[in-house]
């Protein structure tokens, strides 16, 4: 999966030069990338998540009241 923010990161570290191991500066600044983007996407779910539950709790809250389900008592009129 080409990913564009990844190949600019290796442009700019191959561009420069540099006395320092490549393999390894490329390596760590990777990782630390990736974990980034892992950190914004999961906050991003979670702000599709909790939204999604709150209407789900709103939507569920008038189904939770006690439902009678015996026989409905005989009502009698009070004014007789």
């Amino acid at each position: 999966m080409h990913d564009p923010f990844e190949q600019s990161l290796r442009d700019m570290l191959n561009a420069s030069p540099s006395s320092r191991d490549d393999d390894a500066c490329l390596g760590r600044v990777l990782k630390t990338a990736n974990r980034q983007v892992g950190a914004g996407d999961l906050f991003g779910l979670l702000g599709r998540w909790v939204p999604a539950l709150m209407m789900a709790l709103n939507n569920g809250s008038a189904h939770v009241s006690p439902v009678s389900r015996g026989k409905p008592l005989a009502r009698t009129d009070k004014a007789d």
